[in-house]
């Protein structure tokens, strides 16, 4: 049994912020403008304050992430009437301004969102086929299909 389990709310909360604020904070300086990362980052720690007892043990990181997706999707939905999924999101990506090879760039900004998202938090972030699947609300063979369909794609973008 985790040792999470056994421990207050207090303390799990605590150990949960000491362990994943600075990968959250991270996660939004590759996603959001500099400036809104502190708060955005704050925004996920009060959620999961608030539900922490719904967070999986042993997941919390990937728990993190999809409530930190959640988070910059609703922020974006207030300035834009249009799906996340169709958002031109260019300025807001830290590749976009660090990649100097434009075939690799042009490729890059030719995936769709969701290819981007996921090669950026199996590369970048790290997560494991489970972790991805929890962030994805899919199945763990599911999120296997999205990251080698992401590779694929990617892949394909390079040669064109």
């Amino acid at each position: 049994m985790s040792t999470l389990l056994v421990m207050n709310t207090q303390t799990r909360f605590e150990l949960l912020y000491e362990s994943h604020v600075g990968a959250i904070y991270r996660y939004f300086t590759r996603r959001s403008a500099v400036s809104d990362c502190e708060d955005l980052t704050s925004e996920v720690f009060t959620i999961a304050w608030r539900k922490i007892a719904e967070i999986p043990t042993e997941m919390e990181l990937a728990w993190l992430y999809k409530t930190a997706w959640n988070v910059l999707a609703n922020k974006r939905r207030k300035f834009v009437e249009i799906p996340i999924e169709e958002l031109d999101i260019e300025g807001d990506d830290i590749a976009d301004v660090i990649i100097e090879d434009e075939n690799l760039k042009n490729a890059w900004l030719r995936l769709s969102i969701r290819d981007r998202e996921v090669l950026r938090l199996t590369a970048w972030d790290g997560l494991s086929p489970d972790q991805l699947a929890l962030v994805l609300n899919i199945s763990v063979s599911g999120a296997g299909a999205a990251l080698s369909r992401a590779r694929r794609k990617f892949e394909e973008e390079m040669v064109k």
